[in-house]
């Protein structure tokens, strides 16, 4: 990464960037290490591919490990990500072996050193075992919603997670009552990333002729990970309810990630179902196709994220930031950011969906205002800058365990 803190203050503001140097003098002898389970694919990977170089640049050591996993592990724990978001994945007494025998191997192989080590979501939880070995502290960074999850699932989790000195969990609405500190933090986006900088119009125009998309018909656009929480299919039937009244394109683009084994299937019952229709597009892009997908999203007329659970859903952040009106599955981290009517529409149905898609090709001045508004919400709340301050903060606060309040 060769972008420079610097280059963030006419976005964010000289003040913020100076507060930026001062509270990483108060931690400049200490380190953090990142760990979590996939290098590419998903929105803990892009944020801390943004993120680590940053808060070195600021002087604070930062560093960024992944664990490994057999297949058979990545099956195990999607089907816990599926049930601590409260589904009926059936969980068992192997697939809890299975991930005991994983975090063993992690635990043999793996060199924990941060001064504070951030263990990002459940597949790397069980590395706290660690803890009363090396010391060091220690904070679970949780992404997903976990209010409801599985009951046998989450007390076999708990176990680890009761362990640590602090989590860290996106809202309020995503946690759950723990013995430990918690922290609030929300995710974020790189406003110099190449999938949110700004684009030259004629590459933009060079997307669109390569994968045959019209710029003079309406495009409705979802980028996200073929997974069945995402609901591709729920927005390939709002769209063909939306196809009666406006002659309008759809592009369902994304990639896969590594502990992600079920995302071939999805893919495969998404193609099938828009196999008929020339106007779909069902793109399966490979990783770092960054700029791509920032090119589809601003040819996007109107961009979706229907999904029927989330974390904290980066795409609407990023297709805010690039002035789009966005509809949002009213759920997870999409309600923190869509403000119904106002950032954006959040919707509960497939036919909720295809009706804020029609309100918006009916009155693209009211669309214009929505997209304005969801801008200026990214910009104050959503930036990798805000990001990194919090982290740090958290580096402070657990180093100065137990005092309510601390002077920088």
């Amino acid at each position: 990464m060769s972008v420079s803190i610097e280059a963030y203050r006419p976005i964010v503001g000289t003040q913020f960037i100076d507060e930026l140097y001062k509270i990483a003098e108060h931690i400049n002898e200490r380190s953090i290490q990142h760990i979590n389970s996939t290098p590419v694919g998903g929105g803990v990977a892009e944020i801390l591919h943004r993120l680590v170089p940053l808060t070195n640049e600021l002087g604070v050591k930062a560093t960024w490990d992944v664990i490994k996993g057999s297949e058979e592990f990545f099956n195990v724990t999607k089907a816990f990500h599926n049930a601590l978001h409260g589904s009926d994945d059936e969980i068992t007494d192997d697939m809890f072996e299975i991930f005991r025998e994983t975090t063993r191997d992690n635990l043999t192989t793996m060199n924990l050193y941060g001064d504070v080590i951030m263990i990002h979501d459940p597949q790397p939880a069980g590395l706290i075992a660690k803890k009363n070995e090396i010391g060091r502290k220690w904070a679970w960074r949780c992404h997903i919603d976990v209010s409801r999850p599985n009951k046998k699932l989450w007390e076999f989790l708990r176990e680890y997670v009761v362990q640590y000195d602090a989590s860290v969990f996106s809202m309020p609405d995503f946690s759950q009552q723990l013995p430990i500190t918690q922290f609030l933090i929300t995710p974020s986006i790189d406003p110099l990333a190449d999938k949110n900088m700004d684009l030259e119009q004629s590459f933009i125009d060079s997307i669109l002729e390569k994968y045959a998309i019209d710029p003079g018909r309406p495009i409705i656009t979802q980028i996200s990970r073929f997974d069945r929480l995402k609901d591709p299919v729920g927005v390939i039937q709002a769209y063909k309810i939306v196809k009666k009244r406006y002659d309008v394109q759809l592009v369902l683009a994304g990639g896969g990630a590594s502990d992600d084994p079920e995302g071939a299937a999805v893919l495969q019952e998404v193609q099938e179902m828009g196999a008929d229709d020339p106007d779909v597009k069902i793109l399966l892009l490979p990783a770092y196709s960054d700029k791509e997908i920032n090119a589809l999203q601003r040819a996007s007329t109107v961009v979706l994220q229907k999904s029927i659970k989330e974390g904290f859903g980066l795409t609407v952040t990023e297709a805010m930031w690039k002035n789009k009106p966005v509809i949002g599955g009213a759920t997870g981290g999409i309600r923190k950011q869509i403000i119904d009517g106002v950032t954006g529409y959040l919707v509960h149905s497939i036919e909720g969906t295809a009706r804020r898609i029609i309100d918006i090709l009916n009155d693209p001045k009211h669309a214009e205002l929505i997209a304005r508004n969801g801008f200026e919400h990214v910009r104050n709340n959503f930036l990798l800058t805000r990001h990194l301050k919090d982290y740090m903060l958290v580096m402070i606060a657990l180093e100065r365990d137990g005092s309510d309040v601390i002077e920088l």
